[in-house]
C-alpha cells in the first residue's frame, strides 16, 4: 500500500515538474519578443496666420421700440371691440369702444342750450345797440353763451375719452377684456407695441467700455431661429451698475417680417473695432487639460529624412 502511495506522489511530481518546464519556456519566448508599440497615425495641418475681428459677448432682452398696454381714460361698458387680437393698426385707429349713451344725450341737451344762449346774446346785443337794456345784462347773457359752449366742448371730450384708439403704428396683443364687460378708469384694456425696428438691451463689463462707439455692428442669435440678425448700437448708459459693475447698451435693428418679439432672450455678439493677426489650428489639434492646453508640432530633425513629434507651450 505504501508502495503505490510513494509511485503516485512520483507520478504527480513528474507531472507538475514537466508542467512547470513547459510554462517556463514559454515565458522565455514572450519575453524575448519586443514589446515596442507601433508609430501612431497622425494627421497634420498648417497653421495659418489670419486677421481676426475680436467680439464681446453678452446676453440681451429685445424691447420694443415703442410699446404700451392701451388703458381706459373713463368708466364705462365696452360695447365694441375694433381690433382683433395680433391685427396692424395705425395710429388713431379704433380698438375699444365704450358706451357714450348717456354722454350723447347729454350732449344733445347741452347744444340746445348752446343755441339757446347764442339767440339770447344776439338778442341782447340788438337791445344794446338800441341802448333798451344795460351793459350789464349783455355782459350776463354773453357769459352764458360762453359757458354753455365750454359745457358742449367738455361733453364731446368725455365722449372722445370713450374710443379708445392706438397711439402710433404697431401690432395689437392678446386683449385683456371682453365684449360687455365694465371697466374703470384706468384698466389695461389691450397691448400694442410697434416690433419693426426693434430694441435689444444688453450688459457688458465696465472694463469693456472703452470699446464701445455709437454705431457699432452686433450680431444677434436666437434659439427660436438659426439665422443671425444684425443691427448696431444706438446708446449706451451714462452710469455703470454700482452692484454689478457693468454698463447697460441698447442696439437696434430691423425685424421687418416681426419673426422677433419683444421679452426673447438673445445671445449677442457685438464686433469690437480692433482687429489682430491671430494664428489659428483646428479646436481637435488642442489637447485640453486642467494645467493647460497644449497643442503639438512637428518639426524637422537634423537628418534630413525625418522628423520628430514634440508638444509645443499651452495654447491660449
Amino acid at each position: 500500500m505504501i508502495k503505490k502511495f510513494i509511485i503516485a506522489l512520483l507520478g504527480f511530481v513528474v507531472v507538475v515538474l514537466a508542467l512547470g518546464a513547459v510554462k517556463v519556456a514559454q515565458i522565455k519566448e514572450v519575453s524575448s519578443v519586443s514589446h515596442v508599440p507601433p508609430p501612431t497615425a497622425v494627421t497634420t495641418l498648417d497653421a495659418q496666420s489670419i486677421a481676426w475681428q475680436p467680439t464681446l459677448s453678452a446676453i440681451g432682452t429685445l424691447a420694443p421700440v415703442e410699446g404700451v398696454t392701451v388703458a381706459a381714460d373713463a368708466d364705462g361698458i365696452i360695447v365694441k371691440i375694433a381690433a382683433e387680437n395680433g391685427a396692424a393698426v395705425k395710429a388713431g385707429d379704433l380698438l375699444v369702444e365704450l358706451d357714450t349713451s348717456v354722454e350723447t344725450a347729454q350732449l344733445a341737451a347741452a347744444e340746445a342750450g348752446t343755441a339757446l344762449a347764442k339767440l339770447q346774446r344776439d338778442r341782447a346785443a340788438d337791445l344794446i345797440a338800441k341802448s333798451t337794456i344795460s351793459q350789464a345784462e349783455l355782459d350776463v347773457v354773453t357769459a352764458q353763451l360762453a359757458q354753455a359752449t365750454a359745457n358742449v366742448a367738455a361733453l364731446k371730450a368725455t365722449i372722445e375719452r370713450k374710443f379708445v384708439r392706438a397711439p402710433f403704428d404697431g401690432r395689437v396683443g392678446i386683449r385683456l377684456v371682453n365684449l360687455g364687460q365694465f371697466v374703470a378708469r384706468g384698466r389695461a384694456l389691450v397691448p400694442v407695441q410697434k416690433l419693426d425696428p426693434i430694441y435689444v438691451n444688453f450688459s457688458v463689463p465696465q472694463r469693456q467700455l472703452a470699446a464701445l462707439t455709437v454705431g457699432q455692428k452686433i450680431g444677434l442669435t436666437v434659439d427660436a431661429f438659426p439665422k443671425p440678425f444684425e443691427g448696431a448700437v444706438v446708446a449706451i448708459n451714462s452710469e455703470v451698475d454700482a452692484a454689478t459693475r457693468n454698463v447697460s447698451v441698447q442696439a437696434l435693428l430691423a425685424n421687418p417680417g416681426e419673426q422677433l418679439r419683444s421679452g426673447m432672450f438673445v445671445q449677442v455678439e457685438v464686433q469690437l473695432p480692433a482687429t489682430a493677426t491671430k494664428v489659428v489650428v483646428p479646436a481637435t489639434a488642442i489637447a485640453y487639460a486642467s494645467y493647460g492646453n497644449s497643442i503639438f508640432i512637428v518639426e524637422k530633425m537634423k537628418a534630413p529624412t525625418a522628423t520628430n513629434t514634440s508638444g509645443s507651450a499651452n495654447n491660449s
